[in-house]
């Protein structure tokens, strides 16, 4: 299972973002066990057994920013309740580890694993921030072409909508690092997939 503990940066200073951001995930998120819901200030919690939700709750929530992603992969005592708040397990302990190790660190995300599974924290944590990293630096007009290409428009019709030339598509594409986007994807997924196999 793959618990997430997400906490707001800063949020003394800003908005609170938690009940918005929740209801977005809970749109966009399938495969999710246990709902998104706030558990103490401004935090959140959820659960799943899809590493590809997990990946996706995680590339969603650092595109937008302003959190610290603690990502726990282990157990869960069961029965599951029907609410993420009265959830237990190593999962949990583990995501808890990783949100405060997460506010530490440039990219705030942390991964800890529990040591009967087949990877390491340092096998995945390592990857998933470089990945971070390169979203990062894409600019607004890289994500408004990965966004259509993410939604199966072709690169000629995507250079239709957008009011450009085929060539301008071309460079926006190599700007963004877009060349191996479906490819990372899929080898995130997998990579969490493996880290929540017994060793």
């Amino acid at each position: 299972m793959y618990a997430l503990t997400v906490d707001q940066v800063d949020s003394r200073n800003g908005d609170d973002r938690v009940e918005g951001t929740i209801r977005e995930l809970l749109g966009a998120l399938d495969d999710v066990v246990l709902a998104p819901e706030r558990t103490a200030g401004d935090e959140f919690q959820l659960l799943t057994s899809s590493p590809e939700t997990t990946l996706d709750a995680l590339l969603r929530l650092t595109r937008t920013g302003g959190w610290s992603i603690g990502i726990g992969i282990g157990d869960v005592d069961e029965p599951l309740p029907a609410s993420t708040r009265a959830a237990s397990g190593s999962a949990f302990i583990r995501a808890r580890d990783a949100v405060e190790r997460a506010k530490r660190n440039p990219e705030h995300l942390a991964v800890e694993i529990d040591p009967d599974r087949r990877l390491r924290g340092n096998d995945v944590e390592p990857i998933l921030r470089q990945t971070v990293r390169l979203r990062a630096r894409r600019s607004p007009e890289g994500w408004q072409l990965a966004d259509l290409l993410a939604q199966g428009v072709s690169r000629p019709d995507a250079a239709e909508e957008l009011g450009i030339t085929p060539q301008a598509v071309a460079k926006r594409f190599a700007a963004a690092d877009l060349r191996d986007e479906d490819v990372l994807h899929a080898a995130l997924v997998r990579l969490l997939a493996d880290a929540d196999e017994p060793a």
